[in-house]
């Protein structure tokens, strides 16, 4: 036995007078463990939780990021990603978000492509909720930006409130930037989502948006934290200390808001998780990462394995999935009998 520091002369003392037992005395016998109220107290012994709200689970299809180089599954062609919309509205995606790609299968913003992309989608789902980044990088791109936020084709718009190097790139929109694009977006009709990476970020759009004025709570947060530059996600504890934390501070400055975290980065659909069990929203998909897993290098190969994946990790945790006219509710996006039923003209 390796050395230690224990009294051994008086532990074996004891043991002499009373051998090795275990006090135990059940004084509610003959039940031993009440499962309801204490039977002495009459205090609920393991008080039920409040419900958690139902979930949304939200789908990005492709985003800006990745290509097929880092994903060879990835959508880039109009075909390609409605047939990907398609198969997760079919397994019951409420919310899906688009970007369209050029024909080298990069990040474009063009309104035509939009159009054909989203009139095609909402003539055969006209209840699903849509939603599309519209960055623009140059004046082309802030006039595509314009067009498809003056037709309508979208039901909401988040506004990236950000500054920082995300990845190998310098990604910043600026004051003024993030001011115009949310009076655009509120001023067309549309709902603003506030899509935050880091802590500063949340206190750019508090500063700029909230305590301005120009937008008031309960708002609808986009929450990309396990992307490179962002909250840093190395472990499990990192991941969870980064998210209650950020989540604290939506909190401090949107006490109602309605959290939607991106499963992004290596954190990938353990932080899906996290947030579902938080009581949080979430979106998955191959916008925001490539892996299924942080722990290995599965890659997603259809955006609806992932939306099967989420809508499991839903039932397990004993919440049920919002359908898509809950999720304008709670968004404040005007419901198809409000508005008459979408179509590709808008």
């Amino acid at each position: 036995m390796s050395t230690n520091t224990i009294n051994w002369d008086r532990v074996k003392h004891r043991v002499s007078k009373e051998n090795v037992r275990t006090y135990w005395r059940p004084y509610a016998a003959p039940t031993i463990m009440s499962a309801g109220d204490s039977l002495i107290s009459g205090a609920p012994q393991m008080p039920r939780w409040e419900p958690l709200p139902k979930a949304a689970v939200s789908v990005a299809i492709n985003g800006a990021f990745f290509t097929k180089n880092e994903n060879p599954n990835q959508a880039q062609t109009p075909d390609e990603i409605i047939r990907s919309a398609k198969e997760c509205i079919a397994e019951g995606a409420q919310i899906i978000h688009i970007h369209v790609r050029d024909d080298g299968g990069h990040n474009v913003l063009d309104v035509d492509r939009f159009s054909d992309v989203l009139g095609r989608l909402k003539a055969d789902h006209p209840d699903i909720a849509l939603d599309a980044c519209l960055v623009a990088v140059n004046d082309e791109e802030c006039k595509g930006m314009k067009d498809v936020i003056d037709r309508m084709l979208v039901n909401a718009v988040p506004v990236n409130t950000t500054a920082l190097i995300l990845g190998d790139n310098l990604f910043v929109k600026p004051p003024h930037a993030i001011i115009e694009k949310t009076r655009m977006v509120v001023d067309a009709g549309l709902v603003p989502q506030l899509a935050v990476y880091t802590d500063g970020d949340v206190d750019n759009a508090r500063r700029l948006l909230i305590d301005s004025g120009l937008v008031k709570g309960p708002l609808t947060w986009l929450l990309l934290a396990g992307l490179p530059g962002c909250s840093p996600m190395y472990s499990p504890q990192s991941m969870i200390d980064g998210l209650v934390r950020q989540v604290g501070l939506i909190r401090q400055v949107d006490p109602g808001a309605n959290i939607i975290v991106c499963a992004g980065g290596r954190a990938s659909l353990h932080l899906a998780n996290l947030a579902l069990l938080m009581g949080l929203h979430i979106r998955v998909g191959m916008e925001d990462t490539v892996w299924k897993w942080p722990h290995r290098d599965d890659l997603i190969e259809r955006n609806v394995d992932a939306f099967r994946i989420a809508r499991t990790m839903v039932e397990a945790v004993g919440r049920e999935l919002m359908s898509a006219e809950e999720f304008r509710q709670m968004c404040g996006i005007p419901s198809i009998t409000a508005r008459g039923t979408s179509t590709a003209a808008e």
